[in-house]
């Protein structure tokens, strides 16, 4: 049985090269939501998880963050 590939960390100027989108528009969608956060990876470094950015470029007005356990608890509770 095959073992899925790992994913890949990718940077700032992959993203900008790849999502057409200004350093400034993806800091303030990662604010709004809308965008895939950064992961720390270092201490001076951060990067994307490729197959989040894949999604949201396959669906940019659909993509959300995933719900934790915790948020659908909090949901469920209003």
């Amino acid at each position: 049985m095959a073992m899925p590939a790992p994913d890949r960390i990718i940077r700032m100027k992959t993203i900008l090269a790849r999502t057409g989108l200004s350093r400034f528009t993806i800091y303030r969608k990662i604010a709004e939501g809308t965008f895939p956060p950064r992961i720390k990876i270092s201490v001076n470094g951060a990067g994307w998880k490729e197959s989040e950015i894949d999604r949201w470029i396959a669906d940019p007005a659909g993509w959300r963050l995933p719900m934790t356990t915790n948020d659908r608890i909090d949901a469920s509770r209003t």
